[in-house]
């Protein structure tokens, strides 16, 4: 998912940083409190199985994670790190999650023809054009958007760029809601509309 990674030999397999980061992502996008600490404490779970913990390094917006044993009373015991390559940071503010454009392209085109399939053209109308959006500006993936990302399309690119009919402007938000039940995670900093 993340464009860079600074580690050497890494312990954690790629498949579970990864999930940390999605988990991350999520627990910023939750609608409420309850939902957030439900994503961080999986993120917890699954790294304390390799004996890892995360922490977000606020100045640069960097997720870490590294050693559990680097840590006592919830603070990093300098004295206790042996080798600093041991920490995966992965960057949580870069433009886009991924370097491929054409994979996030296909990832997005898929959940944007189930919508198609279950829900019908003027759904699926408002669906490509946020794709579109996400694709081009920010590579990234419909579940890793966030609320910001969101309000930027509905404010400004929507009515700008996707030439929207008029029930198109009317389900718009719904649609939206449509396209993130297909990766099961509500729409960043929304309720649900229905």
């Amino acid at each position: 998912m993340s464009e860079e990674r600074e580690h050497s030999e890494q312990e954690l397999p790629d498949d579970v940083v990864d999930e940390a980061e999605r988990l991350t992502r999520l627990a910023r996008n939750a609608v409420d409190d309850d939902e957030a600490t439900a994503y961080d404490r999986h993120r917890e779970e699954l790294l304390s199985e390799y004996g890892f913990t995360a922490r977000i390094r606020d100045e640069d917006d960097v997720l870490v994670l590294h050693p559990a044993e680097w840590v006592e009373d919830g603070a990093i015991r300098v004295e206790r790190i042996d080798d600093t390559g041991r920490a995966v940071e992965v960057p949580l503010s870069a433009p886009g999650d991924e370097d491929d454009w054409e994979a996030v392209e296909a990832h997005n085109a898929t959940l944007v023809e189930r919508v198609a399939d279950e829900h019908g053209e003027i759904h699926a109308a408002n669906c490509r054009a946020f794709a579109d959006f996400l694709g081009n500006h920010y590579v990234r993936r419909v579940e890793d958007t966030t609320a910001a990302e969101i309000d930027v399309f509905l404010s400004e690119y929507y009515p700008r760029n996707a030439w929207p009919s008029e029930r198109q402007r009317d389900v718009v938000e719904q649609s939206l809601e449509l396209l993130f039940e297909v990766v099961d995670v509500n729409v960043p900093g929304r309720s649900r509309v229905r």
